[in-house]
């Protein structure tokens, strides 16, 4: 079960994710460490993140039976849990370094990792840009292609890197979604509620996802 924070208060979701493992440093149900060694290359920050101690893992598992819906709705305020995990430290020396990364394990039955993930990482990705958090998405075994073509290596489980915007760099990368690189660019984290104006049901949430220009395909 997952609890979100909304003005103060927590929410209770219905229990389509189980927690694997709390947040740590070095979860032992996902091969990080081997996975990790590979990207240091493709991420200057990675590795004086973890040698701070600033990258954290929190591991999800599906639960048997849960619907598609319920599953998103869970990942999304996990996401929320972690980006409020990252807000209070961007202030703070070395705060562009804080990562936290949502793991996704299990199988839901009618989706794969990726479809589970597009919806909640659309969602947090517009809701916290304009306070200069940037989320990620990998989908276990995906292929990417970096910025300068090259090859990234596909990662063996899936997650959702949540981090500090790092404003010369983060825009570059959402040139298929220009609002949003506009808005990270010129972000500025006021301690601002990102529910004041939507309701935190995933219901609603979802929908003024939907209503957002998508990603402009080049």
């Amino acid at each position: 079960m997952i609890t979100a924070p909304h003005d103060g208060a927590s929410r209770l979701t219905a229990g389509a994710l189980r927690l694997t493992e709390a947040r740590t440093e070095n979860p032992v149900s996902v091969d990080v460490d081997g996975y990790l060694a590979h990207l240091t290359e493709h991420c200057p920050f990675l590795r004086p993140s973890a040698r701070r101690g600033m990258t954290g893992w929190t591991v999800y598992e599906v639960a048997p039976g849960s619907h598609r819906y319920a599953v998103e709705a869970e990942l999304f305020y996990a996401g929320v849990q972690a980006a409020e995990w990252v807000r209070p430290l961007m202030g703070r020396p070395y705060g562009l370094l804080a990562c936290e990364n949502v793991v996704l394990v299990g199988h839901c039955e009618g989706a794969d990792h990726r479809e589970l993930m597009a919806w909640p990482h659309w969602a947090l990705k517009n809701l916290y840009a304009p306070v200069g958090v940037m989320f990620g998405k990998f989908a276990q075994g995906a292929v990417e292609t970096g910025r300068r073509g090259q090859s990234i290596p596909p990662p063996p489980f899936s997650f959702l890197p949540v981090r500090a915007g790092v404003r010369p760099l983060d825009p570059k990368f959402l040139e298929d979604t220009p609002d949003l690189a506009t808005a990270l660019s010129v972000a500025v984290d006021d301690g601002r509620d990102v529910f004041e104006h939507i309701p935190c049901e995933w219901k609603a949430v979802r929908e003024w996802a939907s209503s957002l220009p998508m990603p402009q395909r080049r």
